[in-house]
């Protein structure tokens, strides 16, 4: 292993993972992080079965030798092409920070990733096209629902495999002609009826919200309102994990700047800001102050919260409005990753629980996690390592599936035929809210 060693202890090689160091671009100074960090994984072997990298690093290691030095460069790129960044490992692994080894494994393949990036000078067709939610969902919500019928076209699921490398199989997020945005600007908000009383937040409604599940937004305010918590939407890009996904830091840091602004000045105004996507409230409480490494950066990402973790805090407070008007059922409760990673509990589990609702908890990978299921190269193998994940929901026999991340539902509706639902719907009709809206229209 070549690495720093000091009083017989494995350091970690100085300022590796800060990208305003010219250390994190150089190639020797990352390859010698591969061979510390693989060799430590090597010798520990607790990740052995999370994900298809540390399968595929064990076994090569396992064949060719003894240790991480018998990796090649194509046996490193397979291990970085497998990663999907769920961030489970990180939490599973007992050397990472405060530890004097420091590893994170997740940190590693996204220096890799911009390394890689950068040596090839500009980022590949797939992942560019794979970062542009933004434009896609603009796009796809404008010419809904013909954009929904192409997405269903065989000859055009061809073409977009060919060209793009989306696989031609993989089902695709539904596009909606009314944004999330546009409904929230648009809609009569009776500040009478939903006061300020229990604070105030700004929602970061997320892409797939936005353009895909305006109806989860809908539901987020109605019940945040239905608790007296005045709601605000202010102007946001895609959080920027995508183009981070496929090595391009330039666009992610511009994404992240411009979020932090106008976050800031939110939550400035005495808001807190809550998310209802764990991949993006992931992005900003956690890598918003490693990429920007700014006070600002470090203030929203404290002020931060996942949409149910912030409900459940205001339950704590006393003041969740605890009158259900009926009880939702059994729900099979599939806990992602990026949420998990956040280490904050199952608040989505807790809110539907005291809303009345039988949850059974599946704490299995969907192996979708961005970008990385949508790759023709990839997709039988997400398949494969969701499997698990299929087999547990459909063994439920529950009223309804539910997941936080609407990437992990769109991988469960693909293996199961399950509709999947978010947990803030599930709450809002415990609360009796999507009558109310009936009655309404």
């Amino acid at each position: 292993m070549t690495s720093d060693r000091q009083d017989g202890n494995t350091k970690p090689v100085d300022a590796v993972y800060d990208i305003s160091q010219p250390r994190f671009w150089e190639r020797n100074s990352l390859d010698r992080e591969f061979d510390r960090v693989f060799d430590i994984c090597h010798q520990c072997r607790r990740c052995f079965d999370l994900c298809p990298s540390f399968d595929f690093m064990f076994k090569t290691i396992d064949k060719k030798g003894e240790d991480a030095s018998v990796l090649g460069a194509v046996d490193i790129k397979q291990v970085l092409d497998y990663c999907y960044q769920c961030k489970l490992c990180y939490n599973h692994c007992p050397y990472t920070p405060p530890h004097q080894w420091a590893l994170d494994f997740p940190r590693l393949m996204l220096r890799a990733k911009a390394v890689e990036v950068k040596e090839r000078g500009r980022v590949t067709l797939q992942d560019k096209a794979l970062g542009k939610t933004d434009a896609i969902g603009k796009t796809g919500s404008l010419f809904a629902p013909l954009s929904n019928l192409a997405n269903r076209n065989r000859f055009g699921r061809l073409i977009m495999e060919k060209v793009l490398g989306i696989h031609r199989d993989r089902n695709l997020l539904e596009f909606h002609r009314e944004s999330f945005s546009k409904w929230f600007k648009k809609r009569t908000r009776r500040q009478d009826e939903a006061t300020r009383e229990n604070g105030e937040v700004a929602i970061f409604h997320t892409c797939t919200v936005e353009y895909n599940g305006p109806q989860i937004g809908r539901a987020a305010v109605e019940v945040l309102e239905h608790n007296k918590v005045g709601v605000s939407c202010p102007e946001q890009k895609c959080c920027g994990i995508p183009f981070l996904d496929g090595g391009d830091i330039e666009s992610t840091i511009e994404s992240a700047a411009f979020n932090v602004k106008q976050l800031a000045e939110e939550i400035r105004a005495g808001k807190d800001i809550v998310v209802p996507g764990p991949t993006c409230s992931y992005m900003i409480k956690k890598e918003y102050p490693e990429l920007l490494g700014t006070d600002e950066a470090r203030l929203v990402a404290e002020r931060t919260y996942d949409l149910c973790e912030y409900l459940v805090k205001k339950a704590r407070e006393g003041k969740l409005d605890r009158t259900f008007k009926k009880k939702p059922g059994k729900v099979a409760y599939q806990a992602a990753c990026h949420l998990r990673a956040q280490n904050i509990g199952f608040k989505s589990r807790d809110l539907m629980k005291a809303a009345g609702a039988e949850v059974e908890l599946i704490e299995r990978c969907s192996a979708m996690d961005g970008t990385w299921g949508f790759k023709k190269e990839y997709y039988q193998l997400s398949m494969k390592v969701a499997r698990p994940l299929f087999e547990k929901v459909e063994s439920c026999s529950a009223d309804y599936t539910v997941s936080d991340c609407p990437l992990s539902g769109l991988q469960i509706e693909q293996g199961t035929g399950c509709k999947v639902l978010h947990p803030i719907q599930i709450v809002h009709m415990a609360y009796g809210l999507d009558e109310k809206r009936n009655e309404e229209d």
